[in-house]
């Protein structure tokens, strides 16, 4: 395995981030790669892919390889199942050019989200992800490329308190892969969210170990007195931390991860609000989430 973190937490041109991550002993990264001009949080373009060629696929290729760096994915997570036809045109299209971009630059992953139809049923939105999602899985696999969905429900994304993907649990899973069975289609496993949402990421891990292409390293903080006040329906019960911060058992979840025979990439995706306001605390954040996992991996 190698550790690594999603660049999507800085706010810094490439170049930056590669020399910055060198020098902290960081072996992965997971390159941002959303449009330039985005309305999203948690959005950067580390790799513009609108206007990239071989030339500058060269160019962060020799980036990488001068810093012993490599690629673990191209991250470009937004709404695939976009209510609004020309909305959802657009993303898979931008999509399509982060596969074509990963193809370029010799990564052969590309993480996503499927998103949701807050307007149709869940039933309603798989029929869709078949005949509108699919097709994106079938474009990447023809280029030799695995497309990988992270496990987060997005909740409140386009309507408040309901969940703003597809692909959040086991059970959705199931219908996921049986609906897209390519054998390039997967799962950025991410076991933050599973740990808020009460689903055993232990049991997950070894049930789905087949479909884990990419594991991101997030945890979660239960705030047990916010919980007590609020219920599970309430808001500002958990947090997302930094990995050893939370209540993740990251020795127990390696061990599962190995035992499975999993050897990719663990990526530290910084979202813990502790540890954000700025570069430096970004930064320190992720110099903490690299401690805590070094050893164990």
């Amino acid at each position: 395995m190698k550790l690594g973190f999603a660049t999507v937490c800085l706010d810094l041109n490439l170049e930056n981030i590669v020399n910055w991550s060198k020098k902290e002993g960081f072996e992965v990264l997971e390159v941002a790669c959303w449009p330039a001009k985005n309305q999203r949080d948690f959005a950067r373009s580390h790799i513009d892919v609108e206007n990239f060629d071989e030339k500058k696929a060269n160019e962060v290729i020799n980036l990488f390889s001068e810093n012993n760096i490599e690629i673990s994915s191209l991250a470009y997570y937004d709404n695939m199942l976009d209510p609004n036809l020309k909305e959802r045109e657009y993303k898979q299209n931008h999509l399509k050019k982060v596969i074509d971009a990963a193809k370029l630059v010799k990564c052969d992953l590309v993480g996503t989200f499927i998103g949701r139809d807050p307007n149709k049923t869940i039933k309603e939105n798989f029929i869709e992800c078949k005949k509108s999602f699919k097709p994106i899985v079938d474009y990447a696999e023809e280029k030799g490329i695995r497309i990988m969905i992270e496990n987060c429900p997005m909740e409140g994304w386009q309507i408040e308190g309901l969940p703003g993907t597809i692909s959040y649990s086991p059970e959705l899973w199931d219908e996921m892969f049986s609906i897209i069975p390519n054998k390039n289609f997967g799962l950025n496993f991410d076991p933050s969210h599973l740990y808020w949402l009460q689903v055993d990421y232990w049991k997950a891990t070894n049930r789905f170990s087949k479909y884990i292409f990419h594991v991101h390293a997030k945890d979660t903080e239960i705030l047990k007195d916010k919980l007590d006040n609020v219920s599970i329906y309430g808001k500002g019960w958990w947090q997302y931390r930094i990995p050893g911060l939370g209540g993740i058992n990251w020795l127990v979840f390696i061990k599962i991860l190995q035992g499975a025979g999993y050897n990719g990439a663990i990526s530290i995706e910084h979202e813990d609000p502790i540890w954000s306001g700025s570069e430096e605390k970004i930064k320190e954040g992720l110099k903490i989430g690299f401690k805590n996992l070094k050893n164990i991996i």
